[in-house]
């Protein structure tokens, strides 16, 4: 794993067979024990890929907790009337979270914005859309590092 060189000793570490130096054979269970780093052959070939590929857009829809969310809040509580403690014991949420929600340091959670949504008949959460350019193929992700080499065992 570090690249030291000196006795090698072949471990399994999390699952993987590996050729490891004695500091990094800890880390695993020790399979055998080498003298010298034991030659390794790769094998190449020459792969050739050919693939279509059209851009794509995508679309996303994200639903985002307006900027300001705490003076609707607030407003919509004075308008209403109501002291923090009585929009607490009627939507069922603590006094502290509205009044932290109202003072601009707690953005509320998606759960907690419509909640207050139906209570207070205001917007809270605003839907926007976002458009994103990418490939389309095959269907194939591309080729990874294990098929344009093969590490035989001698």
């Amino acid at each position: 794993m570090c690249g030291k060189d000196g006795q090698m000793f072949r471990a399994e570490i999390e699952g993987t067979e590996m050729v490891v130096c004695e500091a990094c054979s800890k880390f695993g269970k020790v399979k055998t024990r080498f003298k010298t780093r034991p030659e390794l052959k790769v094998e190449r070939k020459r792969v050739q890929v050919v693939e279509q590929r059209k851009i794509e857009s995508k679309k996303e829809i994200l639903f985002l907790i307006v900027d300001d969310y705490a003076s609707r809040v607030k407003n919509a509580r004075e308008r209403m009337k109501l002291k923090q403690e009585d929009v607490a014991k009627k939507t069922a949420l603590k006094e502290s979270l509205i009044h932290n929600i109202e003072s601009g340091k707690f953005e509320p959670s998606m759960k907690t914005a419509r909640i207050l949504e139906k209570f207070f008949k205001i917007n809270l959460i605003e839907q926007h859309e976002e458009e994103h350019e990418g490939f389309s193929g095959s269907g194939n992700e591309g080729l990874t590092l294990g098929d344009m080499i093969k590490i035989r065992k001698r």
